[in-house]
């Protein structure tokens, strides 16, 4: 039987966002499966060497608040910061991994990292910007390994 293969296709670039594909490529590829993950448009924002990621509850009903919280409070200046501290400190209080040791993780099981070099291109930014480790590449390149994966995801 051949190796299993987990495309995944990681487009958003907030706090909440950049878990899926990491702890879904990790978990793949120990067991067993090639895994690629695509990073296009915000999804690049993961691959930065010193990422600051935020989190809100704004047009995202579904996260749960400590109090209930009226939109037009959620929508004030620093609102977005105190919720990116109550989730970053929640994390760690339960002991989840950060960002970057998940990233690492993922390196060192061999999940190919792609950084979409038309988007790359379009905000103006620079290799220097990125992890060592990841390649650089268009949507042909995700279409390569995709086109035969077992499994394509969109997150």
């Amino acid at each position: 039987m051949s190796e299993k293969k987990l495309a995944i296709i990681a487009t958003k670039g907030t706090l909440d966002w950049a878990y899926p594909p990491f702890i879904l490529a990790s978990t793949a590829a120990a067991l067993g499966y090639q895994v690629q993950v695509f990073f296009t448009f915000y999804g690049l924002q993961l691959l930065k060497k010193k990422p600051d990621l935020q989190v809100t509850s704004l047009g995202n009903p579904g996260m749960p608040m400590p109090m209930s919280m009226p939109v037009l409070l959620q929508a004030l200046p620093g609102m977005q910061g105190m919720m990116t501290s109550m989730m970053k400190k929640k994390m760690k209080s339960k002991g989840v991994a950060s960002v970057e040791e998940l990233r690492e993780m993922c390196l060192e099981a061999d999940v190919k990292m792609v950084a979409c070099q038309m988007t790359v291109d379009l905000f103006d930014m620079a290799q220097g910007d990125f992890i060592e480790g990841i390649d650089y590449g268009g949507a042909a390149t995700f279409f390569e390994f995709a086109g035969d994966s077992d499994i394509c995801l969109y997150v």
